[in-house]
């Protein structure tokens, strides 16, 4: 599929996916369609270029670069599994670069192929079934 995301409208109205991967892309205002796209459980993995990365390359327009802390502020509502940020420098002949990565969770509630995950505080952290 071609679409045009930036103005066009959103292919995928309505529709909820298992896993959203976005890399080396920031477009703010897609950010709570994309987080509205992941399916009870879905997982979102998200990369891309941060500030800092003026200094070394491109983008270099503040449009294009997450602030500090962005991804983690964006995904609030989700469970946070692993997150990234700072500079690689890549031994494989890429350009050095600042990015931040995310990979969270969209915990559902009562999700009929999940273990009820709203027990009592004490009961550990919730248990997650892996395929």
């Amino acid at each position: 599929m071609v679409a045009d995301i930036e103005n066009g409208p959103w292919p995928f109205a309505g529709r909820q996916f298992d896993a959203v991967v976005v890399t080396n892309y920031l477009w703010r205002p897609l950010l709570p369609t994309l987080l509205a796209s992941l399916a009870p459980g879905g997982v979102l993995i998200y990369e891309t270029f941060t500030q800092g990365n003026e200094t070394v390359g491109k983008p270099s327009r503040p449009d294009f670069l997450l602030r500090p802390g962005e991804l983690l502020e964006v995904c609030r509502g989700l469970r946070v599994v692993a997150f990234e940020e700072g500079f690689q420098d890549d031994p494989h002949g890429r350009r050095p670069r600042f990015v931040q990565r995310i990979a969270a969770v969209h915990d559902p509630l009562n999700h009929p192929a999940l273990p009820d995950s709203s027990g009592p505080l004490d009961a550990g952290p919730p248990r997650y079934r892996l395929p």
